[in-house]
């Protein structure tokens, strides 16, 4: 039984209703292994149940619980009322996306910009059934490891000032998982992929806060993959330009 009460404070908005978005206090019994999520969930289910928040798997797999709470990006299944109590938490939608209805943000500038670098394996070479499988090594799979456990969570855009002030940067979950799949060794689409993080709005739009990879909660490093694609960006196109020249260069008639 629960025998404590904390205060949730939750952002509310409803589009159809209400001309700006506004707090809603709740008290909320709890117990010390109650989430955040299942807080919301108390409220929706006994409180109010006009209140939205997206949620899917309540074991920080799925992405789609991600919140400001106490102003940091985070997933509420995976934060605890305990640790704010008895000061109380304060629940909001992620920064920087739009609200569509209370805690449920706007995802399609993050759907379309993962969409564009075609975030699956494009096969460098068409092998037949008969051919096998393509194989890879430990040590080549170890490469891309730690970006293959992005969730597409968005928290790390929520935390990054430049998507902030731009929405057309590309941000630095996408550069985690297009970083990914350049790294694959059984994949041959890396040149159509450069081109996007080399781009006026990839990867040299990143002002290097960091805060991306702080709060992400798997363990990927997106601030890696942005600096090593700035030293990859960098690479092709100074030996782009050098070797373009060397072709075009006019060879001296010594006639």
């Amino acid at each position: 039984m629960a025998d404590k009460i904390i205060m949730m404070e939750v952002l509310r908005y409803l589009p159809e209703q209400d001309d700006e978005p506004h707090f809603q206090m709740f008290a909320v019994p709890f117990t010390d292994d109650m989430s955040v999520l299942q807080g919301l969930q108390y409220i929706k289910d006994e409180l109010d149940s006009s209140l939205s928040f997206r949620w899917s798997c309540r074991m920080a797999i799925c992405g789609s619980c991600g919140a400001m709470i106490n102003g940091v990006p985070n997933l509420s299944c995976h934060t605890f009322l305990r640790d704010f109590y008895p000061s109380g938490v304060r629940v909001e939608p992620l920064n920087h996306f739009p609200i569509e209805r209370d805690l449920v943000i706007v995802a399609d500038d993050f759907i379309q910009k993962l969409e564009s670098i075609k975030p699956y394996i494009i096969p460098r070479e068409i092998r037949r059934l008969d051919q096998g499988e393509y194989l890879q090594t430990p040590a080549e799979r170890d490469r891309y490891e730690q970006f293959s456990s992005c969730i597409n969570c968005m928290l790390c855009y929520a935390a990054c000032p430049q998507y902030g002030i731009d929405k057309e940067f590309i941000g630095p979950g996408i550069m985690a998982l297009l970083h990914r799949y350049n790294e694959d060794t059984r994949d041959g689409a890396r040149t159509e992929r450069m081109a996007i993080a080399g781009s006026d709005e990839g990867v040299w739009h990143c002002t290097a806060v960091g805060y991306c990879s702080e709060v992400c909660p798997k363990g990927v490093d997106p601030a890696k993959a942005v600096n090593i694609n700035k030293v990859n960006s960098a690479k092709e196109y100074f030996f782009g330009n050098f070797f373009k020249n060397m072709t075009t260069k006019e060879v001296p008639d010594e006639r």
